[in-house]
């Protein structure tokens, strides 16, 4: 079922490639122009490399396939000798996570203009977030890049980044917090935008380089987690947004980006397992992946919803040294058969619509990308059924923001850690 039904959805994302200058996906079809960066993994080009590498782990490429991510791996290598966002998620690392998973050796250039970018604070911004200059965080800032970096084996970015971070680092009376920007009104401490992944990129940094200084800024970051946490049931949760009244939801979510399943990989990189399984039991207790109330589990896609969650669950039971790993394998075939309950069929293909209770109507219009779309769902929708028949010791289409968090001798892209010889 699981596999049928990602073949589906990534039928249903290529009938709606586009060329022009290469390919390119509208983002909410059918969009006669691309949506903001079009080479993004976010929501772009780059985002459908992680697919292809999946689908390669479960059957040969067609020829259209195999086409397809030759035509990335040529626009994305032109684009990045003169492309000036140097972001994970729309930028530059993107493009080296992409070309290192389509044609490991390419992803040089755009390694390099990230050497040639790089700046005493880190990495300017071109998006027009926060008052200019470096971000700090995973999906836009020095976070993704290090990690990026650290994933593709430069130590020269990854330590410029680190020490960037260290700089900007806030002092807490239980540890340390990194937020968006120095200076921003609110913190946003989980994954995608907070301590929790900035103190992530720190850790394997710190590990890449002998860097004790990084190691021990990243376990004061999580001191500064473990001290704002809920703690209630053996979870272990961090609220989305500190303080909560700038925020007009709910206060505490479960998702990759903003809640325990992201927060769980820092204490993967930091080899605390007892916070990460804390993190993983909130989310398997915590009624994911049913929308029990508006506004409680409105989204499917993997930045915010169903299948963000499902993938970590996965990485959890694949790394599982003790009893855990059935656990966390039956939540993730869980939120396998919410999106199977989900899928909306076309004469295309699969989609799914995420939910906005505030608007009106709330039913949104489907999405084919990465983060927010049918191209994440179906990768891991593959990975789930490939998992489940293959075992729990099958390969694993790592990735710069997750590679920690499985055994290396199971990874397919990123370098080993200085020792380790590739053993887990």
């Amino acid at each position: 079922m699981y596999r049928e039904l990602g073949e589906a959805a990534w039928g249903w994302v290529l009938g709606h490639m586009r060329d022009d200058d290469g390919p390119w996906l509208p983002e909410i079809p059918p969009a006669d122009a691309p949506a903001g960066d079009r080479d993004s993994l976010y929501a772009g080009i780059a985002g459908l490399a992680p697919v292809l590498a999946e689908i390669a782990l479960t059957r040969p490429w067609t020829a259209a396939e195999s086409d397809l991510a030759g035509a990335i791996v040529a626009r994305l290598s032109r684009q990045a000798a003169t492309r000036d966002e140097p972001s994970l998620y729309d930028g530059l690392a993107g493009d080296v996570t992409a070309l290192r998973l389509l044609a490991p050796g390419t992803e040089r250039v755009a390694l390099e203009r990230l050497a040639a970018l790089r700046r005493p604070g880190g990495w300017d911004s071109t998006l027009g977030v926060g008052p200019g200059g470096p971000l700090t965080d995973v999906v836009v800032g020095t976070a993704g890049i290090v990690m990026a970096a650290v994933w593709a084996g430069d130590r020269g970015l990854a330590e410029h980044g680190g020490e960037a971070l260290l700089a900007v680092a806030e002092q807490t009376g239980a540890g340390l917090d990194w937020r968006m920007w120095p200076g921003h009104a609110s913190s946003m401490p989980n994954f995608s935008h907070g301590t929790a992944g900035v103190a992530s990129a720190l850790a394997v940094a710190g590990r890449l380089l002998g860097r004790e200084d990084f190691t021990a800024a990243a376990e004061r970051g999580a001191e500064h987690l473990a001290a704002i946490a809920s703690l209630d049931g053996g979870g272990f949760v961090v609220e989305h947004t500190i303080p909560e009244s700038t925020r007009d939801v709910e206060p505490v979510t479960y998702t990759w980006c903003h809640g325990p399943t992201g927060t769980s990989q820092l204490f993967a990189a930091l080899g605390r397992d007892d916070l990460r399984r804390r993190c993983l039991h909130a989310v398997l207790t915590s009624g994911v992946p049913q929308r029990l109330r508006p506004g409680f589990w409105d989204n499917d896609g993997r930045c915010c919803g169903t299948a963000g969650v499902g993938d970590v669950l996965i990485d959890a039971a694949q790394d599982a040294a003790d009893g855990t790993a059935a656990a966390a394998w039956a939540g993730a075939r869980r939120m396998g058969d919410a999106l199977a309950e989900r899928a909306i069929r076309d004469g295309n293909g699969v989609c799914w619509r995420f939910v906005e209770h505030r608007v009106d109507p709330p039913l949104l219009p489907p999405r084919t990308t990465w983060m927010q779309g049918a191209a994440g769902i179906a990768a891991f929708l593959l990975r789930l059924d490939r998992v489940g028949r293959e075992g729990l010791a099958a390969p694993v289409v790592d990735r710069p923001d997750q590679f920690w968090t499985v055994p290396e001798k199971l990874r397919t892209a990123s370098v080993a850690f200085p020792g380790t010889n590739g053993a887990a």
